[in-house]
């Protein structure tokens, strides 16, 4: 009896043993899993933090002197007359801009830099098209593209029925790739100087508002038919909404001209590039 007793003694207390350790076991994970899921937590927040730090925008040079702007002022890229720029030569143009560093203005940074008088960078220009030929989307934009420059174009918003002109589904694939915007050529490009008050506000305001319900913009730029307008139309031009407006006067823009009164650089077919180097040749500081 005394060995039986001392056997299921042993058994008793090996079972006890082997439970003691099981718990033991089970106590230890739950003690050790808080510290685990309090790293992540703390891992998880920081990579929060990292997400949510702000991407810091270059800064815009201000400017000590007043700041002097190459618009450039091309139409039809083709051939044809003094208007037309071959796509040849609008080509060797764009390149030489990509390789010698200039920043191609969006018109919202052509009024930002007219109005504050810095720039992002030192060598900027503005390139704009007239009239919104058909040929802006099938010759200049593969150029812009190539080289990723930007372009303006003034569209005659009566004209895009034309099949020489851009169609409203063209400009906006255009629009898209973010290579192009476009500003105001009026309804009819009509001489805005030879019209009354009531006949400009038509064309001022009619162009802007299909611009910006059909382009769904605020169209902030106007560019004169000919480059004709008179006081009156300088005035229904800020009336309307727009903040600066582009002549066919030759020159660099400067805020001295008024912002209704810009002046630009004509490109004509045959001009070379050594000219062309020239004639954008400014030094702003």
């Amino acid at each position: 009896m005394k060995r039986k007793g001392l056997i299921w003694g042993s058994c008793l207390l090996i079972i006890i043993a082997i439970f003691g350790g099981v718990v033991w076991r089970q106590s230890r994970r739950t003690t050790v899993a808080p510290r685990t899921t309090k790293v992540t937590k703390s891992a998880a927040s920081s990579a929060s933090k990292a997400k949510a730090k702000p991407v810091t925008q270059p800064q815009w040079l201000k400017l000590k002197h007043q700041l002097k702007l190459p618009i450039l002022m091309y139409h039809s890229i083709s051939t044809g007359n003094q208007l037309r720029v071959p796509q040849a030569q609008f080509a060797q143009e764009m390149a030489y801009l990509k390789a010698h560093h200039y920043r191609t203005l969006t018109t919202a940074e052509a009024i930002k830099a007219l109005e504050t008088n810095s720039v992002p960078q030192k060598k900027v220009v503005w390139i704009t098209l007239d009239d919104a030929y058909k040929d802006n989307l099938t010759k200049a934009l593969p150029v812009l593209k190539r080289y990723d420059l930007h372009a303006t174009i003034n569209v005659i918003t009566g004209f895009t029925h034309k099949s020489n002109h851009l169609s409203l589904a063209e400009m906006t694939r255009m629009q898209r790739t973010g290579h192009v915007d476009f500003a105001s050529h009026t309804v009819q490009h009509l001489n805005l100087n030879e019209l009354t008050a009531a006949q400009q506000k038509t064309e001022l305001v009619a162009s802007k508002q299909w611009l910006d319900q059909k382009l769904n913009q605020n169209t902030q730029m106007l560019c004169y038919p000919a480059g004709r307008a008179d006081a009156t139309t300088r005035k229904l031009a800020k009336q309307a909404g727009y903040k600066l407006a582009l002549t066919t006067q030759e020159g660099l823009a400067q805020m001295s001209q008024g912002r209704y009164n810009l002046e630009r650089l004509r490109i004509t077919p045959g001009m070379t590039t050594a000219t062309f180097a020239t004639l954008i040749q400014v030094t702003n500081s």
